[in-house]
């Protein structure tokens, strides 16, 4: 209670001190006279004269020190007025109620109600409410105009703003209209909206107009005189998405989306955010539903360590992460400029996170361990690995050095450093490959189940045997005879937007005025976003008890010469007329169709709607698979193209190698 009060009469000093308290404070004193005079006048239907005046004159005083300190209390002399909101209102609503039943009551103890006028109490609530509430508002509303008229002189305002056209009248687009009405020096002006429930035509949405329709975008547009469209609404159903953009397709103005709560980290939806449209935005996938608490447990307050951090997958792992609040983020890529790149993001842009950049390869024992041994990482997301199929089939051996033996080096790492999780990152392409870099990854995926501690028979591989006997001065750790880190994978089919990712190119081509490149006419992929990828990778680690491969659910898959098609259409061009697609046919060790499941995996749902699990069954024991790998590795330094793919089909029996490469 005596804290209480303490601070109460520390945050009353401090408010003392501004002029600008005050000023409110006696524009709040003038405001409960006048709401109680005009309720006073208007139930004794008179100027105030006589008997009457004295009861008011008397009974001021009580009311103006029952109201403004409850308004106090309430917090009405805290606010920032500038950006009064529904919360503020209530407030003023529950300080009036609370105020008025006092007077009511203290009249009532102190002089048993006698002479006094119920409506004029029931009155003088109403308009005390209504002039402070209005004093509130003023106090926004000129606050704004003097911001606004500020930004008005001191930057140059946009010689002519974008006349805007939204697609739909919900929330979102609620909140867009509100920031443009709110600052004029933005380039846009909303000129109507349009929605596909046609009870809303004829409404007004911060002034602005429903004009009608969606089906009627291209009469809407031309009335109003819109330069630009945006798709203002949350569409999680493809078909619909894609009829919403045809419409507006055919006005031939430029189409422009807000981006999906998976890509902002801190949900807010701000005019600023707008961008293109884009591929993934044709795909219709449902937001990811994440299990905020469970996947805090395991990495909020941890360091985790990403390796390929500046890749397309590990640089969302990277944002994503910011939300559960890690204490330390060990970026390490091999590639300078992607991580840099990364780095200068979440320093500049997200601040507030530790972080560590580690420029290097995963293969390098030296590296790995000087990390592992100062950062102490906890968790451990592996998204690093060659992923190009046509390159990394004409030179299998950097697969080998890359993908299985840098993979192996960390996981063993992991082990002997005390890593709690580590999560794989896998591919599609390890179903029943028929190319190099699939089978490089199966590989990885049974390096993952024979390290699980539940199988793992103590071996390690030759290399890290050799460093402990060539390098004391490393100060290794002792290797555990068992060890608890959980080891689990994750498969999932090709990113959207990723190195490996044909929309790059398919872009680039169309920017060039084509011809656009595609294999085959039937060939068919799997696709998900970056953000959603990111987002299932940490909802996984949080799932597993070590030994899963967790498979993320892709949906429908994509024929390939649609989505080129598609995005000819997106940049406003006419696939086939404008815009040539030409087929060169199938790449090497590159397939018609992928697959995220092989025939017999024993699959089961789990209790999140996009993840699938399989257990996984050990194919070979740690040591065979040590000594198997021993011998890729010779290969690999030999540069024998054909002793790696019969190692690696004996390794991985349904692997079917393409020797003519």
């Amino acid at each position: 209670m005596l804290s209480a009060i303490s601070s109460h009469w520390r945050l009353l000093r401090t408010l003392a001190k501004n002029p600008k308290f005050w000023l409110v404070l006696c524009g709040d004193a003038v405001l409960v006279v006048l709401a109680y005079y005009l309720a006073c006048a208007i139930r004794f239907d008179s100027l105030l004269s006589g008997p009457i005046y004295g009861q008011f004159t008397g009974l001021l005083p009580l009311i103006l020190a029952v109201k403004l300190p409850i308004f106090y209390l309430f917090g009405l002399y805290r606010g920032m007025w500038r950006y009064t909101s529904l919360n503020d209102i209530v407030n003023i609503a529950m300080a009036t109620v609370c105020s008025s039943a006092l007077v009511i009551l203290l009249l009532l103890f102190g002089a048993h109600f006698l002479g006094f006028s119920r409506t004029v109490f029931i009155l003088d609530s109403i308009f005390t409410f209504g002039c402070i509430s209005c004093h509130r508002m003023l106090i926004r509303f000129a606050c704004q105009r003097l911001a606004n008229g500020s930004a008005y002189f001191r930057t140059a305002r946009p010689a002519e703003r974008k006349r805007l056209l939204l697609v739909g009248a919900g929330d979102a687009a609620a909140r867009l209209l509100r920031e443009l009405s709110e600052n004029n020096h933005l380039p846009y002006k909303a000129v109507g909206l349009v929605d596909d429930d046609p009870a809303k035509t004829g409404m007004m949405l911060f002034n602005v107009p429903v004009l009608g329709v969606v089906g009627d975008i291209g009469e809407h547009a031309r009335r109003a005189g819109a330069q630009e469209i945006l798709i203002a609404t949350v569409v999680i159903d493809k078909v619909e998405m894609r009829r919403i953009v045809e419409l507006c397709q055919r006005t031939q103005l430029p189409v422009k989306v807000l981006p999906t709560m998976g890509e902002l980290i801190n949900g807010q939806v701000s005019i600023r955010t707008i961008r293109d449209m884009s591929f993934k935005d044709l795909l219709g996938r449902e937001e990811v539903r994440l299990e905020q608490d469970r996947i805090g447990q395991y990495l909020t307050g941890k360091a985790v360590l990403i390796t390929g951090a500046g890749g397309s997958i590990g640089s969302e792992l990277c944002r994503q992460l910011l939300r559960f609040v890690p204490a330390l983020i060990v970026l390490f890529d091999a590639s300078e400029e992607n991580l840099y790149r990364v780095q200068m993001e979440l320093r500049h842009e997200h601040k507030g996170v530790r972080t560590v950049a580690i420029l290097g390869n995963v293969q390098n024992f030296r590296l790995l361990n000087a990390a592992f041994r100062q950062h102490r990482p906890s968790v451990v997301f592996h998204t690093a690995a060659y992923k190009h199929v046509p390159l990394v089939e004409r030179n299998p051996w950097q697969a080998v050095h890359n993908n299985i033996l840098g993979t192996q080096l960390l996981m063993e790492a992991a082990i002997v450093h005390g890593v709690e999780r580590f999560v794989l990152v896998s591919s599609d392409k390890a179903v029943r490959p028929t190319n190099v870099m699939g089978a490089s990854k199966r590989v990885t995926e049974l390096l993952m189940l024979a390290y699980n501690s539940s199988c793992w028979d103590g071996a390690l591989s030759p290399a890290w045997q050799r460093a402990q006997d060539e390098e004391p001065a490393a100060r290794l750790p002792l290797v555990p005879s068992r060890h608890a880190t959980r080891f689990m994978g994750v498969r999932f089919g090709n990113v959207l937007g990723s190195s490996g990712s044909v929309v790059p190119l398919f872009k680039r081509q169309i920017d060039k005025g084509g011809p656009v490149t595609v294999t085959h006419p039937e060939v068919i992929r799997y696709f998900m976003s970056a953000e959603e990828a990111a987002q299932l990778i940490l909802q996984s680690g949080s799932m597993g008890e070590g030994g899963e491969i967790f498979i993320l659910k892709m949906g429908e898959p994509v024929k390939i010469a649609d989505m080129a098609r598609e995005l000819i259409r997106l940049a406003g061009r006419e696939p086939d007329s404008e815009i040539e697609i030409r087929f060169i046919g199938l790449r090497a060790g590159e397939k018609l169709y992928e697959e995220l499941i092989t025939e017999g995996e024993g699959i089961v749902d789990t209790h999140h709607e996009k993840i699938m699990v399989l257990q996984g069954e050990v194919m070979l024991p740690c040591s065979a698979l040590c000594a198997q790998l021993e011998r890729l590795t010779q290969q690999a330094q030999a540069l024998d193209n054909k002793g790696i793919k019969e190692t690696l089909r004996t390794i991985v029996p349904e692997y079917q190698p393409d020797f003519t490469v």
